[in-house]
């Protein structure tokens, strides 16, 4: 039994292009580590409404919500307000957080806008930040990290042996020059022998050729043994040569 997880990725600057996420994918294979299978993802925009509704669906849908984004010290960073608000409790000062960022910083440069760092909904658990020092926090079963990579990274590093999941999901991956109109009947049919095996089938070009990757995932590594098998089968009957087997944990 798979346990799921939904990212909810804040900020204006990621649907605006201006910045490119890079935890989507990072988050996905720690969780996947760890038995817990990524879900659902949604990026949203720095709109209180938004949040609030967006994190109370998820939360509701998911044993594990992770958000990115928005508790830094600047006007648009609302994120622990909204889902303050979003369970319904005060956002107030965290005296532990007011400590590590005095900590932190010099008393000069603890200004009102640091101190913002420090505000979390009542009844919050701290997530530390060996990074930069401000901590984010886990109230209930969401995970309200910073959006910045290394230390979104360094912040699910603290928290991810509290992390209960199921079985791991594991992949194996057969890749040949062949179109996916020539193997789609013959792949719907693999599919239907192993409902418990999920098939992807990924286009691709290299070096002017078209081709085509099947990636086989389940938690039984047998089962992907005897659906992989079938698929190198498939592919054998329309080409010389399958290349790119991988296992993946």
């Amino acid at each position: 039994m798979q346990t799921s997880g939904c990212l909810i990725i804040i900020g204006n600057e990621i649907l605006s292009g201006r910045t490119q996420d890079k935890n989507l994918s990072w988050i996905a294979k720690e969780l996947n580590e760890t038995g817990i299978r990524l879900t659902e993802v949604r990026v949203i925009p720095d709109i209180e409404d938004t949040i609030i509704e967006t994190v109370n669906l998820c939360r509701k849908n998911h044993a594990y919500v992770f958000t990115t984004g928005g508790i830094g010290p600047t006007h648009d960073d609302i994120t622990s307000a909204a889902i303050a608000k979003a369970f319904g409790v005060p956002l107030e000062k965290n005296t532990d957080a007011v400590a590590i960022l005095e900590r932190h910083y010099d008393k000069a440069k603890l200004n009102e806008a640091r101190l913002k760092m420090a505000h979390m909904p009542r009844g919050s658990a701290l997530i530390l930040n060996p990074v930069s020092a401000a901590p984010g926090f886990r109230i209930e079963n969401v995970y309200v990290m910073a959006g910045v990579p290394e230390i979104m990274q360094a912040m699910f590093g603290q928290v991810k042996h509290e992390l209960k999941g199921g079985a791991k999901m594991l992949s194996k991956t057969v890749s040949a020059y062949v179109t996916e109109g020539n193997i789609a009947a013959g792949l719907s049919a693999i599919q239907d022998r192993y409902p418990d095996v999920e098939i992807g089938s990924y286009p691709f070009v290299r070096q002017n050729q078209l081709g085509t990757s099947l990636v086989a995932r389940a938690t039984d590594a047998s089962r992907i043994e005897a659906a992989s098998a079938e698929i190198k089968a498939l592919l054998l009957g329309l080409c010389d040569k399958v290349f790119e087997e991988d296992w993946v944990n």
